[in-house]
């Protein structure tokens, strides 16, 4: 998988390895139990701090996308299915958009059930 980052960006360099990482799993290019490069590597050939690529690993496990293990590395979780990380992404994108109107959480919660 071939992950690429802009330093010129206003988004931080762990967010778009991240973003890069649910994407192939939302496109499918990545599924359950697929390996992804050590962070070491990876960092190194994009020119970023190994703690970077930690950092976006870090908050993919915290979504539930990936698994990481001591000496093991970072493989995509069983449950990381290309609808379910869409629904997330959908999810994330409702959240912006709600706290750009000021919308408190009680508020979306609201939304989404009038809609359902």
């Amino acid at each position: 998988m071939l992950i690429r980052v802009d330093p010129s960006s206003r988004e931080p360099l762990a967010e778009q390895i991240a973003a890069q990482v649910r994407g192939a799993i939302a496109a499918g290019r990545l599924g359950p139990g697929d390996r992804l490069a050590p962070a070491r590597e990876l960092a190194e050939g994009l020119g970023v701090n190994m703690h970077t690529v930690l950092r976006a690993y870090s908050a993919l496990r915290d979504e539930g996308l990936l698994e990481l293990r001591r000496g093991r590395g970072a493989t995509v979780h069983a449950a990381a299915t290309p609808d379910a990380t869409r629904l997330r992404n959908l999810a994330t994108e409702l959240v912006t958009a709600a706290r750009r109107l000021g919308m408190s959480a009680d508020d979306v919660v609201e939304l989404v059930r009038s809609v359902s």
